[in-house]
């Protein structure tokens, strides 16, 4: 059993590890009358630190709201897993990190490549993540399910808070 000092960096871990196989977040901004706004992003690269980076176009409403409120939520999920996280975005201007991160994918988006004066990076510096697994896939889940029925303990799955 490790000891509480241990237990932030297992957690931060946990989280990158989930992040790794989780390639769209639902982003959500505030908009100039504080409403949310959530819209798919692909990530492009997860830091160890949990950091994100995304590649989108510089004349969108996110690319706005994010220059005026940086405070922004992501949540991801996959089949047996899902992670939220909040912190700060910035819009980066650095075409080395641009043509490091470019992909297929991005080029869909903006047909120009990474030399399209209107692609530009999102980075999100993360300071709070949660995260829920349930580790075995849908069958450990309905076992897990039909045991907290049986016996009236809660559903099994992996849960973790990091503050970065």
């Amino acid at each position: 059993m490790s000891d509480q000092t241990d237990a932030p960096h297992a957690e931060e871990r946990k989280l990158v590890e989930l992040l790794d196989d989780m390639p769209i977040a639902m982003m959500t901004t505030v908009d100039a009358r504080g409403d949310l706004r959530a819209l798919p992003m692909a990530r492009q690269e997860v830091e160890p630190t949990a950091d994100l980076w995304f590649i989108t176009a510089r004349d969108t409403q996110h690319v706005d709201d994010i220059r005026a409120r940086p405070q922004v939520g992501l949540t991801f999920s996959a089949r047996d897993s899902w992670v939220s996280l909040r912190g700060r975005a910035e819009v980066v201007d650095d075409e080395t990190k641009l043509r490091e991160l470019w992909n297929t994918f991005a080029e869909a988006w903006l047909p120009g490549g990474p030399e399209d004066p209107n692609a530009v990076l999102i980075h999100v510096t993360v300071d709070h993540g949660e995260y829920w697994d349930s580790p075995g896939g849908k069958v450990a889940s309905l076992i897990s399910f039909a045991k907290a029925k049986l016996t009236g303990d809660t559903y099994d799955a992996d849960t973790g808070k990091v503050d970065l």
